[in-house]
C-alpha cells in the first residue's frame, strides 16, 4: 500500500492533488502563506515546495554553459541568477509546513542535494519529490530513498533506462514506496506533447503508482489523466499570474485550480466501478422500455397479428423477444387497445 501520512493513494482512493508553490511567492513570506491558504481553499490535498539555494543547485558562473537558451521562458538568464530569484528561503520552510499542516494540507518538498535532504529530515516531511531534471542524479536519489519515505518521481527527461536505474537505486536503498509521474518538461507544455497513454504504461511496466506532473495551460490534460488511471496530479499554483515571477506563466490561478479539482472529483464519481447490477433507478427506468401491447381492439378468439400487437413503450407488457412466438395465436378474451400483453391472455 502506497501511503503518505494517513492518506492512501492508489486504486480505489481519491486522486492525490498537489499544489506546487515553487517560485510563486516572489520572495514574499506573506504571499507564500496566502498562497498556501488559497491552495487549501481550492481543494488541494498537499502543498509542495523546493529546497535548494543557488549555490546548492549550480555555481555562480556566467559562461555560455550556464546561460539558458533553447526557447524557454528564461532564455538569456544565467542559471545562478534564476535560482537566486526563484528559491524558497530555508528558514521559511518550517513555518510554511506548520501553517499548511494546521490547515490540513500535507507539506513536503523536492530536495536538490544531500544538505536539503538533511534539512527536510529535521522537519520530518512525510515524503519526497524528485524533479525531472534530477532523475539522472542516482547518488541523490539513493540518499533520498535511504530515508525510507514515499517517493514521487517525475520522468520528464527520462528514458526507459533512466527509469529502471532510478527504481534499482531506490530498491538498493530498501525503498519500494515509489510513484512515477508522467511529465512534459516544457514550460508551458503543449497539449500535443502530453502523451497521457504513458500513464497506464508506467503502472503496468514498472508496477508502481502512476500520475501526472502537468505544466500545460488549462485543466484538460490533468482531468483526462484521471480517466487513464493517474492517482497523483501535480500543478503549479499561483494566486494571480499578474504578480509575475519565474513560474507565473504556466501556473494555475485559484479559480482555475478549484475548477480542475471539482472536475477531477466529478470524473472520479463518473468512473465509479464495473457493474451490471440492477439498481432501483434502473428498475424504475426499465418501466419505460419497450414491450408488447395490444394496439387495436381484439375479439375473443381473434388471431394476434403484427398490426394488432406491437413492440412499443412503456414496458408493462411481455418482452419484445416473444413477438414472433405470439403472432398467429388467439386471444383468450376480448382485449382493448392499450392493454399490455401477458401470457395468460393468449391461447
Amino acid at each position: 500500500m502506497y501511503k503518505i501520512t494517513n492518506r492512501n493513494i492508489g486504486k480505489g482512493y481519491p486522486v492525490f492533488i498537489i499544489a506546487e508553490l515553487s517560485a510563486n511567492h516572489n520572495q514574499d513570506f506573506d504571499l507564500a502563506m496566502r498562497t498556501i491558504k488559497a491552495a487549501k481553499d481550492a481543494g488541494a490535498d498537499a502543498i509542495k515546495v523546493q529546497t535548494y539555494t543557488a549555490d546548492t543547485i549550480t555555481i555562480d558562473c556566467d559562461n555560455d554553459y550556464f546561460k539558458i537558451k533553447g526557447g524557454t521562458l528564461w532564455d538569456g538568464k544565467i542559471l545562478y541568477d534564476l535560482y537566486k530569484e526563484a528559491y524558497t528561503p530555508w528558514d521559511w520552510q518550517p513555518k510554511l509546513q506548520k501553517y499548511a499542516e494546521e490547515l490540513g494540507l500535507i507539506f513536503f518538498s523536492t530536495p536538490f542535494d544531500n544538505t536539503a535532504v538533511d534539512f527536510l529530515e529535521k522537519m520530518n516531511v512525510p515524503c519526497y519529490k524528485i524533479a525531472s531534471f534530477e532523475i539522472t542524479d542516482i547518488p541523490l536519489i539513493e540518499y533520498v530513498a535511504s530515508k525510507s519515505k514515499p517517493m514521487i518521481i517525475s520522468t520528464g527527461i527520462a528514458s526507459l533506462e533512466d527509469i529502471n536505474e532510478v527504481l534499482d537505486a531506490c530498491k538498493r536503498a530498501g525503498n519500494n514506496q515509489i510513484a512515477l509521474l508522467k511529465c512534459t518538461s516544457d514550460y508551458p507544455a503543449s497539449v500535443e506533447d502530453a502523451n497521457l497513454n504513458t500513464i497506464p504504461d508506467l503502472e503496468r511496466r514498472f508496477g508502481v503508482i502512476a500520475g501526472l506532473s502537468d505544466h500545460s495551460m488549462g485543466s484538460e490534460v490533468a482531468i483526462a489523466s484521471v480517466v487513464l488511471g493517474a492517482k497523483i496530479i501535480e500543478k503549479h499554483f499561483i494566486i494571480d499570474r499578474k504578480t509575475g515571477g519565474p513560474d507565473a506563466a504556466f501556473s494555475m490561478e485559484f479559480d482555475e485550480f478549484k475548477k480542475m479539482v471539482e472536475s477531477v472529483r466529478n470524473v472520479e464519481k463518473a468512473l465509479g466501478k464495473v457493474t451490471y447490477e440492477f439498481t432501483e433507478k434502473i428498475i424504475k427506468s426499465r418501466k419505460y422500455s419497450r414491450s408488447l401491447f395490444v394496439t387495436e381492439d381484439i375479439k375473443n378468439g381473434e388471431l394476434f397479428t403484427e398490426k394488432n400487437v406491437r413492440s412499443i413503450r412503456p414496458g408493462d407488457g411481455l418482452p419484445p423477444k416473444f413477438l414472433k412466438e405470439i403472432i398467429g395465436k388467439k386471444a383468450k378474451t376480448d382485449l382493448s387497445k392499450g392493454t399490455p400483453l401477458k401470457f395468460d391472455l393468449i391461447c
